[in-house]
This record gives structure tokens, C-alpha cells and sequence, in this order.
């Protein structure tokens, strides 16, 4: 069945191990043309595969090389019908010819996706907007692996989700390859479009040949490397808590506009200008974090949203406490009092799509983990949330397995407080500090 919080997306009948994008953009007329390879299995017997696709016209369907006719867009999706019942375990190549001018699609959340810039383009997918710039299975629990050539004038510069690969001039276009090894959802594929530049940024102060880079405009690229300067800090102090840095590369994109807020997507985040700022610090934190939660450790369903979202606002006070600011326990209490003034009708443990990305889902899912911490201790917390995230490197995962993951370092029971901050709308207290180590 598909996501009972994304009912109208995504095919349950059918999984996809990779897709290949061949996409041409040109950004004076927003006109994006190309063909999306989508290599796919059949879970179970079917007729008929659906495709996600919004607000971009079909050109041409082929199916293991072949033209296929048996084709039907909607305002939502293409259905591409077979004579025969495919079976279960049958491979098929798809090949998606397509055009248009890309554009966010409405959604329950507001319009996400494709976003034309004054200079550019972005790609803000979560959770839907993935189709409104190439045709997929819009499922959260549906990760494949991507390559991606996108070709635009030659004055643009491209980046993608993935490890960038050789830049090819011909004529007024440059074409810029990506190649995005692990397996990720559709809305973590981001792209950018724009007048940038790339410069090198460090990932470890410990180890000086981790780097990776900070994408902006040339103009600003001085002061966006200083407002970036704790990168090296966090990512080593995250891979202190959590394990080792599950992906195989790393892009910061700060654009020119300001943004309401930051995007996380497999290896790559971004930022808008505004966030230079050294107040917007814990956002750095939290968008990094998202890199081992919720992109590496992936949920299968958007009910357990609190595993990507509070374990990225529980790092932000990890950091907080590391760099000389308000401890993790302070914040806490902070957080807990603000959320008591709040309407107490949210539960963690299904909030329901209307309220999925509520800052109640993100806060108490950061406070439930510090209770947690306080009920098990500082040692066997930390064994916790570091095993969490190195069993589970490019897992799909749901709140059941974790709790059996704590349960397995926990000395006493924990029905009481899965039962109090996931199943029950009323705010727990937070459980007392454990007294000082003497």
C-alpha cells in the first residue's frame, strides 16, 4: 500500500535500483527537457506501472528499448499498461522522454519542488516535489541510486546530490555529471542552478584530506567560509556520537536569496544567505546531522518522522554543549517549558501529515531522547544512538526497531515512557537529572 501520509504518490506494485537522468535546463526560459532511465522490479503481479510526474508533458515512453504506446498522463502521474501481467521479480528498463517548465506543485505542505530563481533554479523536494522535475516512485521507502548528467549555458553553474563527476564544454552549454552511490529516497535528490562558484571546504579538523565544498555566489564566498568555519568541529564531534560519516561526499549550497529555511539531501545541504548569521549556527548542526538521520538512516514510513527530526534537533544540542554554549540539559528545559505553553494534542509516535513537520514533532522527539538519556544513562545512551546509526547505515528503519535497540542497553523497563512521549498527546515531565559522577 503507499504512505498513508502521501496517499496520492508513489506505486507499492514496483521498486526502482537506479535511475539515469539525461536533463537540459535553460534558465532565461525555465524550459527543462531530457529522459529519465528508470531501472525498476515488479513486486508483485501487475498490468499497469504508475509514474509520478507534475506539471512537465510526456514526449515518448520505451520500455526495454522498445516504444510503448500503452500510455496515460494525468495531472498527476503517467500509467504505462502492458498486454500481459508483468510477474513478480521481472525487470524492466523504462525510458521517459519529457518537457516543460518546471514548477513547485501544491501540496498539503505548500508548494514544493522545482523553484525558479532570479539567477537559477532549486530543488526543494520534501516530501512530494521529487516528480515536479523528473518522473519516479514517490515513495519514502523506495531508494535507488542515480546518475545524473544536466546540461545548461555555459555561465551557469550545476550542483547535485552525488559525487561530482568530469564538466564537458560544447558550444554555449557545459554538462555536469553526477554519480549518487547509495540508496536514497526521491526527495533527497536536490539540484541547483546559478551564478556560483565552488570552493574547498575542510570536514575534520583531524583529518586534513576530508574535504568537501561550499557552493555560492563569488561575491559572498569570503564571509559564507567564515559563517561555515565550525563545519571541521561538528563533523568530527557528530562522528564521535553517531559513528563514521555515512556518505561518500559533502556540499554546502548557500544561495543568493534569503530561505525560510535550510534543505537537507543525501550529501548536500543548503542554506540561504540569511544563514551566515551566527545566531543560525544550530541550523548548520541540525542539517549535518540529517546526513547520518534521515538520509543514511532512512524511516520506511513518514508516521516515525520523529527519527529524522529529533534526532537532528537532539544534535543541535549535542553541539551546543560541545562549543562553549547552553548545555544539552539546559536546553531541554528551555524546550520542554516552551512546548507545555503549546497545544498538548500531537502524538510523537503518529503525528498525522498535517502535523508532520510541526516544531512539536522535532522538539519533543529531541526531548524524548534526552529522557531517554536520563533513564538509561550517559554511557549506554551514547552506545545507543552510535549503534543506531552504523547498524543501520543506509536502512530504512521505523520506532519499533529502535525501541528494541534501546530496550537491548537498558537495565529496567521503558513501557512507561514509550508509552508517555509516543502514544500519549500530554507532555511528560522530563525525568530528573542522575546526580554527578563523583
Amino acid at each position: 500500500m503507499t504512505d498513508p501520509y502521501t496517499p496520492e504518490s508513489g506505486d507499492p506494485r514496483y521498486a526502482v535500483h537506479r535511475y539515469a537522468l539525461d536533463l537540459g535546463y535553460t534558465p532565461r526560459t525555465n524550459r527543462l527537457s531530457g529522459t529519465a532511465e528508470l531501472h525498476v522490479e515488479v513486486l508483485r503481479p501487475t498490468a499497469e506501472l504508475r509514474l509520478d510526474l507534475v506539471g512537465l508533458q510526456l514526449g515518448s515512453v520505451r520500455v526495454d528499448g522498445r516504444p510503448h504506446r500503452q500510455v496515460k498522463q494525468g495531472p498527476r502521474a503517467l500509467r504505462i499498461r502492458f498486454d500481459r501481467e508483468l510477474d513478480a521479480g521481472q525487470r524492466l528498463v523504462l525510458e521517459i522522454a519529457y518537457s516543460g517548465r518546471p514548477s513547485p506543485r501544491r501540496s498539503a505542505w505548500g508548494r514544493i519542488g522545482w523553484e525558479e530563481l532570479e539567477n537559477g533554479a532549486l530543488v526543494a523536494a520534501q516530501p512530494t516535489g521529487a516528480p515536479s522535475w523528473f518522473p519516479c516512485n514517490d515513495r519514502i521507502d523506495d531508494r535507488a541510486r542515480y546518475a545524473i548528467r544536466f546540461t545548461t549555458d555555459r555561465e551557469f553553474f550545476v550542483a547535485a546530490s552525488g559525487v561530482p563527476g568530469p564538466v564537458k564544454a560544447r558550444g554555449g552549454k557545459r554538462s555536469w555529471s553526477f554519480e549518487l552511490d547509495v540508496p536514497t529516497a526521491t526527495y533527497l535528490v536536490a539540484m541547483h542552478v546559478g551564478g556560483y562558484a565552488a570552493s574547498p571546504l575542510p570536514l575534520s579538523e583531524r583529518d586534513a584530506s576530508r574535504v568537501g565544498r561550499l557552493v555560492t555566489p563569488a561575491a559572498q564566498a569570503k564571509r559564507t567560509l567564515r559563517a561555515y568555519a565550525p563545519v571541521p568541529r561538528m563533523m568530527d564531534l557528530f562522528e564521535e556520537w553517531f559513528g563514521p560519516y555515512p556518505q561518500n561526499d559533502l556540499t554546502i549550497v548557500v544561495t543568493e536569496e534569503e530561505l525560510e529555511i535550510p534543505l537537507e539531501s543525501q550529501g548536500m545541504v543548503t542554506f540561504g544567505v540569511n544563514h551566515n548569521a551566527p545566531a543560525e549556527q544550530r541550523l548548520i548542526a541540525h542539517e549535518l546531522a540529517h546526513q547520518w538521520f534521515g538520509n543514511s538512516v532512512g524511516i520506511a514510513a513518514w508516521r516515525d518522522i520523529w527519527l529524522n527530526e529529533g534526532f537532528a534537533c537532539y544534535a543541535e544540542w549535542v553541539w551546543s554543549d560541545a562549543s562553549g554554549g547552553p548545555s544539552i540539559a539546559a536546553e531541554a528545559a528551555a524546550h520542554h517549558a516552551r512546548l507545555a505553553r503549546l497545544p498538548q494534542d500531537l502524538l510523537l509516535g503518529d503525528p498525522g501529515p498535517k502535523d508532520m513537520f510541526d516544531d512539536r514533532v522535532y522538539k519533543r522527539g529531541a526531548l524524548l531522547l534526552e529522557a531517554l538519556r536520563r533513564t538509561i544513562g550517559a554511557v549506554a545512551f551514547r552506545r545507543l544512538l552510535r549503534e543506531w546509526a552504523t547498524a543501520n547505515r543506509h536502512r530504512l528503519v521505523g520506532t519499533a526497531q529502535f525501541i528494541a535497540l534501546a530496550e537491548s542497553l537498558s537495565a529496567e523497563p521503558l513501557d512507561a515512557l514509550w508509552r508517555a512521549w509516543l502514544r500519549e498527546p500530554r507532555l511528560p515531565q522530563l525525568p530528573p537529572l542522575p546526580p554527578p559522577a563523583p
